[in-house]
């Protein structure tokens, strides 16, 4: 018991609950639009504030789902954006200060730091839906062999966007010098998973980013995600 809270104090807050993805039979197509098999998914909200301030819900709110099969996990996210900003045409220069999705994964719910390795990966996808991380040479890189990335406004309300992701899961040892193939997903695979939008207005910097868990800061800060795969959420994979 001890030790369980030493643990807890050390690497922060992530929610005790594992979150059920329920499995769909058929791929989903990437394409922005809403389809049936997102009928069977569940919404899950954006509302914690990881760094910046607290937005109006005009300016920035959001919620998701998660489906699965053996290749991809599949994340819809509905997000309102008022103002929607992509100042740098290179994709890994300062890529967090333009508005962007990112999405956190650890294959295995292992945990740990990943700053520079890919025990746990956080892509940043931008609004030419292009994906990027750290790599292990400390260095900002493409992804986009990772990440299938589609978004379109919505037909009727032009300040919400529906995002539509299909992500390719790695195990711990995946190298970027070495690359090996994505692992097939199973039915009660536990997964690390957390999800957060970096939201600008037309600032230098971000002025909201916006996170679907909890963390506990440290010294401060709540923007732990890229460093520490320990303040992710947990989902679990059902069939």
């Amino acid at each position: 018991m001890l030790i369980s809270f030493i643990l807890f104090c050390v690497h922060g807050f992530s929610q005790t609950k594992s979150t059920h993805v329920k499995h769909t039979a058929s791929p989903v197509k990437v394409d922005g639009l809403a389809e049936q098999a997102w009928d069977n998914a569940t919404w899950q909200s954006i509302a914690y504030l990881m760094a910046g301030s607290q937005p109006q819900p005009e300016d920035f709110s959001g919620r998701y789902k998660i489906l699965w099969d053996a290749q991809y996990l599949y994340i819809q996210v509905e997000i309102i954006d008022d103002i929607l900003f992509d100042k740098m045409a290179e994709p890994t220069v300062n890529y967090w200060d333009d508005d962007c999705l990112e999405i956190f994964i650890d294959s295995d719910a292992s945990g740990g730091n990943h700053q520079y390795n890919h025990s746990a990966f956080a892509y940043h996808i931008a609004l030419d839906n292009q994906a990027v991380d750290l790599g292990e040479d400390q260095e900002a890189r493409l992804y986009n062999d990772h990440v299938t990335s589609r978004w379109q406004r919505h037909f009727k309300h032009h300040e919400k966007i529906i995002w539509e992701v299909a992500v390719k899961l790695f195990p711990n040892n995946y190298s970027d010098v070495h690359p090996i193939l994505p692992i097939t997903l199973k039915p009660e695979q536990k997964i690390g998973f957390m999800l957060a939008y970096c939201d600008n207005d037309g600032s230098d910097t971000r002025e909201h980013f916006m996170g679907s868990h909890k963390i506990k800061p440290v010294d401060g800060d709540s923007n732990r995600g890229w460093i520490d795969a320990n303040v992710f959420g947990n989902i679990i994979l059902k069939k």
